[in-house]
């Protein structure tokens, strides 16, 4: 593992005057390790940089303006939600003969041969955690994937790195070649079964009586045969009062019965 040099001053301001710590372009910072106490420490984004922007690991040798040297690694990074530039970081102590859990990058390499016929690379692990001594820690794990076929895999079980130990299930997929999604085309026999059918539309109402508009026309009599029936009801008889006029308006009175003739007396 490489060694990346990180210098930093000792700082005493805390709390809310970290605040314009940032605003001098320093950025706060703490180191801890066990049986030792904690260090609050300041460093410039420029001395961070090849810590924080790099997919490899790296052994930290922080070196105070104090003249002490401490051996650590960078644990935490916290960034402005806004402006996404890195506003706190913790550097983790460590000890030759102790061994450190950390989580170290995966890195791919080779081209898949289910990728050459069509299927397409799902990189599912981007980190592991690992357990071992400083020494031990590795930049990165590179794993050839050149062999891969479509439905095929890597899992955790399938890789070991010498003098480490890695924390993580081995049922876990690690990088996996899936085949292409193919889109089904339609036939026209799908297309028929699932066309959709114009349901019946039933009338409502009153069915329209014989004579009224929109009513069906009476069907003819057959030949040779009865006469259909007078249409309508017989004539009311004489002195009743006549119904009112088909087409009246509702409320008009019915026309009076006719009077009958008065007969003369022969004198």
């Amino acid at each position: 593992m490489s060694e990346v040099v990180l210098q930093a001053e000792v700082r005493t301001q805390t709390g809310k005057h970290t605040k314009a710590m940032r605003r001098s372009g320093r950025i706060p910072g703490e180191y801890y390790s066990r049986g030792e106490s904690n260090i609050h420490v300041a460093a410039t984004p420029l001395g961070l940089k090849p810590l924080i922007y790099t997919s490899e690991t790296h052994i930290v040798n922080l070196k105070l303006d104090n003249g002490e040297s401490k051996t650590c690694v960078l644990r935490n990074v916290q960034f402005d939600p806004v402006s996404d530039l890195p506003i706190h970081f913790d550097l983790q102590g460590v000890k030759a003969d102790e061994e450190l859990t950390i989580e170290v990058p995966v890195m791919l390499s080779g081209t898949p041969k289910g990728v050459k016929d069509g299927g397409t690379v799902q990189h599912v692990m981007h980190r592991l955690k690992v357990s071992c001594l400083p020494k031990f820690i590795p930049d990165h794990v590179e794993i050839n994937i050149a062999e891969l076929g479509i439905n095929q895999s890597i899992h955790i079980r399938d890789i070991k790195v010498a003098n480490v130990q890695i924390l993580e299930s081995e049922s876990s997929t690690i990088v996996a070649v899936v085949p292409p999604t193919v889109l089904k085309e339609e036939t026209p026999a799908d297309a028929a079964a699932t066309a959709l059918v114009e349901p019946e539309v039933i009338a409502k109402g009153k069915k329209p009586e014989e004579g009224e508009e929109g009513a069906e026309p009476a069907k003819a009599a057959p030949a040779g045969g009865k006469a259909p029936p007078a249409a309508g009801k017989a004539a009311p008889a004489a002195g009743k009062a006549a119904p009112a006029a088909k087409g009246a308006p509702a409320g008009t009175p019915a026309a009076p019965a006719a009077a009958a003739p008065k007969k003369w007396d022969k004198k």
